[in-house]
């Protein structure tokens, strides 16, 4: 049960790369990388905001609920 992190997904559809991304929002690539394969425990908003921003992408778009 937990929250489900899509943002490989994401940066599939969008044609860029981890290291891309962290560079546009100012996010190392381990912790991006935790992020992405659902280690984190937490995200904060302001990290939410720009990862969307740079995706064009809403928060539901990245994250979901599975109870499995």
């Amino acid at each position: 049960m937990g929250i489900a992190v899509k943002l490989d997904r994401m940066l599939l559809e969008r044609g860029m790369s981890l290291t891309e991304l962290s560079e546009r929002v100012g996010v190392t690539i381990a912790n991006l990388s935790i992020l992405k394969t659902g280690k984190a425990k937490a995200i904060r908003f302001s990290t939410l905001e720009a990862i969307c921003r740079e995706l064009d992408c809403q928060p539901g778009d990245l994250l979901g609920f599975s109870e499995d």
